[in-house]
């Protein structure tokens, strides 16, 4: 496997997901990192981009989701990676994590965060 990595971190938006009604009404502020895994070998010998992962291209994936409300952080992190792996035919694995900041549950919490794996089957 190529251990070849693209990395976004720290990408943050306002927006409106959660479990419970009030939250989706509401809102919050969430963060993603994403890394996937690929062959970059062309992008580095030939300064081609075409051989690479356009981060651009990759942040408007997690943008788009974004702005369209779930229940779970968990779904946000699969469909996150579902449309990477769709997007790109090159990337053999995907690592997304997913922090809502002050999460509601009347305690202090900084973040709850999920993280998910996907390995291309």
């Amino acid at each position: 496997m190529n251990t070849d990595k693209v990395a976004l971190e720290g990408m943050e938006f306002y927006a409106y997901h959660g479990f419970y009604e009030e939250e989706r009404k509401i809102g919050n502020r969430y963060s993603v990192d994403i890394e996937v895994t690929a062959n970059f070998e062309k992008a580095a010998q030939q300064d081609d981009l075409s051989g690479t992962v356009d981060y651009v291209q990759l942040y408007e994936i997690v943008k788009n989701r974004m702005a369209s409300p779930a229940k779970l952080l968990e779904k946000l992190g699969q469909d996150i990676i579902d449309s990477v792996f769709a997007t790109f035919s090159s990337v053999a694995q995907v690592k997304v994590s997913v922090s809502k900041h002050n999460p509601p549950f009347g305690g202090i919490c900084a973040k709850s965060k999920i993280t998910l794996e996907r390995i291309r089957s």
